[in-house]
């Protein structure tokens, strides 16, 4: 008897349909055909296993199962519940009348107990699009797949439910979350928070004209001087994540195996921290399996790289692409795969290898010449991707011992969203834009229009500071963004002043 089962596959952060067509004749033999991987060629030793403990058996007949379409390779062990299902209904235990409306997936343990499997969003998102009235899942996973309206989603924790399920003994119940609800109300329930950190104000300062503008920044300070510490609450000040935003990013963690048990939509912008030792496909993704990388796994968040100097060159110089146009492109000699990476970029770094070289009140003790060798350890094309440069200078004893709280993250947050509100009317009709980091050369002139009083301020500047050509965009989107913080159409002389002062790196002497 020939039977078809369905699962998925999955490919970049969508998923592929597969039909899993199992036929029982005549004969003793097993053939598991359709480019399968070790993972799924292992399947059967499970699959006898969890049936005979659930008091079934597969027949002693020639069994093929093929899995179409056969020219994309199956990886994983998640389709050992599409087999077990497909080679039951074939042996005629279970009626086969079913089996067309649902998507079915998951790993067996060898008792018939099911393991998550990663990517159950895209799949479902798939099941959804393909109009299969459901999905068969592991019960970790049902959370999240449930995200997606007008799918039936059952989660199970054994084979034995959905052999019951689909003879029509057992009577599962659709998964039920509200998954929107508790998607809104985490969303305030902040980790960290601006009010914690003592002094630093004109960091903070910095810190709101990145997330109003979606700028990348470096800081550039001693050791203790709080580099992490402000990094790490960047993400909340940063408008929160939209429905649309919170999809991307959660099938994102749900591809890379990230999401975890029984979670659902991912309410917080992500914040990624790699060590420094960390390879350049760990960082923008690949493999032999394409997997997402930090990059990816930052989407819509920040990626934070602590010590940036110390990471090796080649990681560096893979960030420039992703940077730039916001997508990382994996290409392999039979496929290419993309993943989104709209993220900002905060960096921090030591200004020399002992630490001091700004340091108020301790001296440098490099030999001449070791400052600039080591901020040549940056290359100058992943400089130019980074919008201000912030000096980060040790918080005194009397504001460390103040008591008087700082401002809170949502008080700052209200002027961002404010800010990111004037942008998305100004991109309104380019939607590939949505902040100033992130307008093309084209569009400067026509924003960025500056006074006679600001050009010979930003000329003066750049003569005095010897500052480089790249600074002189830079220093344009970044006084756009802080005339919006202060929702001004002009861009007035202060704003251009401050935007200046965030060009450390550029003026020439500055590493002595």
């Amino acid at each position: 008897m020939l039977v078809k089962t369905f699962g998925s596959a999955i490919y970049g952060v969508n998923a592929i349909t597969i039909t899993v067509e199992v036929n029982i004749s005549d004969g003793i033999k097993f053939f598991l055909v359709g480019l399968p991987d070790n993972a799924v060629k292992e399947s059967l030793q499970r699959i006898e296993a969890a049936l005979k403990n659930n008091g079934y058996r597969i027949p002693g007949k020639k069994i093929t199962v093929n899995m179409a379409p056969a020219d994309i390779r199956k990886e994983g062990s998640a389709y050992d519940l599409t087999i077990a299902i497909g080679i039951l209904a074939a042996a005629e235990n279970i009626p086969a009348d079913k089996l067309s409306d649902y998507i079915i997936m998951g790993e067996l343990s060898l008792d018939g107990g099911m393991q998550p499997l990663k990517g159950a969003l895209p799949i479902a998102v798939q099941a959804k699009k393909e109009k299969f009235k459901g999905i068969i899942l592991p019960v970790q996973n049902a959370a999240e797949a449930s995200i997606v309206d007008g799918l039936e989603v059952y989660g199970v924790s054994g084979i034995t439910e959905v052999i019951g399920f689909l003879q029509g003994k057992v009577a599962l119940l659709p998964a039920v979350f509200d998954t929107r609800g508790e998607f809104f109300q985490s969303q305030q329930n902040l980790p960290y928070d601006f009010s914690e950190v003592k002094g630093q104000e004109n960091i903070k300062r910095a810190l709101e004209i990145a997330a109003a503008g979606g700028h990348n920044v470096i800081l550039i300070g001693p050791p203790g001087a709080g580099k992490t510490m402000l990094a790490k609450r960047l993400p909340t000040i940063l408008p929160p994540l939209t429905l649309h935003e919170a999809l991307e990013t959660t099938k994102i963690h749900s591809v890379a195996g990230r999401l975890g048990a029984h979670k659902g939509l991912i309410s917080m912008r992500p914040f990624r921290s790699p060590h420094h030792t960390i390879s350049d496909v760990a960082l923008v993704g690949g493999g032999g399996n394409p997997r997402p990388g930090e990059i990816s796994l930052a989407h819509n968040g920040v990626l934070f790289l602590d010590e940036l100097p110390e990471f090796k060159r080649s990681v560096l110089e893979v960030l420039r692409q992703p940077l730039e146009d916001r997508v990382v492109t994996i290409s392999r000699a039979k496929f290419s795969v993309e993943y989104p990476a709209a993220l900002m970029l905060i960096a921090s770094m030591n200004p020399c290898q002992c630490g001091n070289y700004n340091h108020p009140s301790r001296d440098c003790t490099c030999p001449p010449g070791a400052v600039q060798r080591y901020l040549n350890r940056i290359s100058g094309p992943l400089m130019d991707r980074i919008d201000l440069h912030v000096e980060v200078t040790p918080v005194d004893f009397n504001q460390l011992s103040q008591t008087r709280p700082a401002e809170s993250s949502a008080d700052i947050r209200k002027r961002v969203i404010a800010a990111r509100e004037i942008q998305q009317h100004r991109y309104r009709n380019t939607p590939e834009i949505y902040c100033n980091a992130m307008m093309p050369a084209k569009m400067l002139r026509e924003i960025c229009r500056v006074d006679e009083t600001g050009l010979r301020l930003l000329k003066n500047a750049m003569e005095r500071l010897k500052l480089s050509a790249r600074a002189y965009d830079r220093i344009l989107k970044v006084s756009r963004t802080i005339a919006d913080l202060a929702a001004s159409d002009e861009i007035r002389p202060e704003y251009m002043a401050e935007a200046i002062q965030y060009r450390s790196l550029d003026r020439e002497g500055w590493a002595g």
